[in-house]
């Protein structure tokens, strides 16, 4: 029995030498969470921690000290972006209940953004040169996306011939990626840039897709509906979209974060089943999600560090370090199939180890003349 049980916990530890997670010390109220989103190079975080009525409130975290961004006036707020000053991006609540992207610093506190003429817009994302993008929507109810340079008003970035756009992530030259209907009401992934205004990206074959962020090389990564409708995951590298989902299987693919080094992180869905991922340069690396990996995947920073939160009665705002399998002897991809093939090598590496360390113990069991 014993001997079962150790192989059992050999196993799970195993699985545990390919991504241990850490805690960040973001302390949530009782019975709450605390969930990082995304982390600069200087280790400040921008995280929301979120009570037991559900209400969330944005801090920014510098590793020693907790920092609240507090709201337009009204009880809620979240932070999703930090550039390399501290300045940090997301959206609030405002005293008459409606929603405003807003621009945090330390010394200046908390600015409403404002909006594209209807009373609510979200920030969700920034630049190190201090620009913004999100959403808004419009006088006529229809949302659209915006950029904003400091000192100017929102810009409407318009959409692909529908009436909602949403912008998702924007580059240090100013190259903005998000989602935008078409005019038959279908969701396109799109980058948009000054010179050439909204490019519909297209699809895998699907009806939809949507970008979610682009690095400073103008690579994107999002994800698109297949024809045989899947979820796959796709990288765009100004050219061409290349289907990453293939890679998993049968599990749907939904990428969050591309860094300046090219590595994508998202999450993996099976029915309840749920994994995280890393890919770079046709390598990948499959991790459990919980509490023995990210259950929340928010985003990764150019020092390899993937932020977001573990699961286990609550979420708790946590990174893990950026990690590739070794590729195969024909320089393909590890899938999942491989990591799992991968962790029962190393665990039957464990148990011979375990055999030759105790074989004088267990000599009259195991090792028989």
């Amino acid at each position: 029995m014993r001997l079962k049980l150790f192989s059992a916990f050999a196993f799970f530890y195993c699985d545990l030498l390919l991504a241990t997670p850490h805690s960040l010390g973001i302390r949530p109220p009782d019975n709450g969470d605390s969930i990082a989103y995304d982390m600069n190079g200087a280790g400040q975080v921008a995280a929301v921690l979120r009570d037991e009525s559900g209400d969330q409130h944005a801090v920014l975290y510098d590793g020693s000290k907790l920092i609240q961004i507090g709201t337009l006036g009204g009880h809620e707020s979240d932070a999703v972006r930090i550039n390399v000053r501290g300045e940090v991006v997301g959206s609030a609540n405002r005293k008459d209940g409606t929603w405003g992207a807003y621009f945090f610093t330390s010394q200046n506190g908390i600015t409403d953004l404002g909006t594209l003429g209807g009373p609510n817009s979200h920030g969700t994302a920034i630049n190190n040169r201090g620009e913004v993008v999100g959403f808004s929507d419009l006088a006529n109810h229809e949302w659209h996306a915006f950029f904003y340079r400091p000192g100017d008003r929102l810009k409407d970035l318009g959409t692909l011939g529908g009436k909602v756009s949403y912008a998702s992530a924007i580059n240090n030259h100013g190259q903005i990626v998000g989602t935008a209907t078409l005019a038959n009401g279908f969701r396109h992934a799109f980058i948009y840039d000054d010179e050439h205004g909204m490019v519909d990206l297209g699809t895998l074959g699907g009806r939809v897709s949507y970008a979610a962020s682009i690095n400073d090389s103008g690579t994107v990564v999002g994800a698109s509906e297949t024809a045989e409708r899947d979820w796959h995951a796709f990288i765009y590298d100004g050219r061409k979209m290349r289907d990453l989902g293939n890679l998993f299987g049968q599990w749907d693919s939904y990428p969050v974060s591309i860094n300046n080094v090219g590595h994508v992180v998202g999450s993996l869905k099976l029915n309840d089943n749920r994994r995280s991922f890393v890919w770079h340069n046709g390598l990948m690396s499959v991790h459990r999600s919980g509490v023995t990996g990210l259950y929340r995947i928010n985003s990764i920073n150019d020092a390899g560090v993937i932020i977001g939160a573990t699961y286990g009665v609550h979420l708790n705002a946590a990174t893990m370090l950026s990690s590739t399998l070794p590729p195969k002897t024909d320089g393909s991809s590890l899938s999942l199939g491989d990591s799992y093939l991968l962790n029962r090598v190393l665990f039957v590496l464990f148990m011979v180890a375990l055999v030759i360390m105790f074989r004088g113990r267990y000599k009259g069991i195991v090792f028989r003349r």
